[in-house]
């Protein structure tokens, strides 16, 4: 469930428009009634003030953000504008094609999306970057991280609730065989199991591996692939599995230690608050035995931290 707080009460996109104009203007930004606005609209009231923006005063709406705005903030504020579909697109194109390949982005964006949602990914990466989301991927990637991330691309995968019990035991037996042995092809094995089932039978798969081994299925992945390859291999199971606990894990990690990654922060709060955030903050409370509010707010500062904590909503 989303967390972005919307009124009882919307104000008209006109209303908010002229808003914003004003927060715009003067020296500096009152960045307070972009976040107040901005924060609290869903995807298509922020897509109807950005047209009546254009509107009224013949000016983008997001240019003006980006020339107003600064830092993490900005960052966050211009990636919580767009549509999901538009946003994920932008996310890896940036990803395969920015400074340095994040290949751990590439892999949350393509493998926590549905197959209707990767169709539409696709055609709307070519429509505004003119390339192929695969040929970039040709590009940046390699090996057997490339022949996964193409998989599942491309398959078409079942997404309903019915499992088949024999095809179960039978893709336990083959990746036990596939782990154990590292030959080529039990790699196109693992390839060919993890980007063709659906997640409910995966999740079975991993429960009927570890009655027939004794060992999970993901330490059997971790012990036997490496890399990239192993990466998206984990991430396809866990989030079969739970993607509350997979987004509050890598949340955690963003956090962690010295330094904080903004970047994948900034990533999993906006592209989360309007799908299932709630969840999530439920899963990192269970977890780790702390408020994910709380690791924000200590992890961030000033309009920033207030932008966050808005599409985190309240804290409860």
């Amino acid at each position: 469930m989303a967390t972005t707080k919307i009124p009882m009460n919307v104000p008209s996109p006109r209303v908010d428009a002229d808003q914003l104009f004003k927060a715009f203007k003067g020296r500096g930004c009152d960045t307070s009634v972009i976040i107040n606005i901005l924060a609290h609209r869903n995807a298509a009231q922020r897509a109807l003030i950005e047209q009546e923006y254009e509107t009224k005063f013949s000016d983008d709406l997001r240019k003006r953000l980006q020339s107003e705005l600064h830092g993490h903030l900005k960052k966050a504020v211009l990636l919580w504008m767009p549509e999901a579909v538009e946003r994920d697109a932008s996310i890896l194109k940036h990803a395969l094609r920015g400074a340095v390949t994040d290949h751990k982005a590439v892999a949350e964006i393509i493998c926590t999306r549905t197959g209707s949602q990767l169709r539409q990914i696709k055609q709307v990466y070519f429509n505004t970057f003119g390339t192929k989301l695969e040929e970039d991927i040709e590009s940046e990637a390699s090996g057997n991280h490339k022949r996964v991330l193409l998989a599942y691309l491309n398959t078409t995968r079942y997404e309903g609730p019915e499992i088949d019990n024999g095809i179960v035991e039978n893709d336990a037996r083959t990746l036990k065989s596939a782990v154990a042995r590292k030959h080529k092809s039990d790699d196109k094995t693992l390839i060919q199991i993890f980007t063709d089932r659906s997640r409910t039978h995966l999740v079975a798969v991993r429960s009927t591996y570890r009655s027939m081994y004794g060992k999970e299925l993901g330490k059997a992945i971790r012990d036997e692939t490496r890399g990239n390859f192993e990466h998206v291999l984990l991430t396809i199971l866990q989030c079969a599995e739970n993607s509350s606990f997979y987004f509050a894990k890598a949340l955690r990690k963003s956090m962690k230690g010295l330094g904080t990654d903004d970047t994948a922060l900034i990533r999993m709060v906006v592209t989360r608050a309007e799908v299932d955030m709630q969840y999530i903050i439920l899963e990192y409370r269970k977890r780790y035995k702390k408020a994910l509010h709380n690791a924000v707010h200590s992890d961030t500062t000033g309009s920033y931290r207030t932008f966050l904590l808005s599409l985190l909503g309240p804290n409860v």
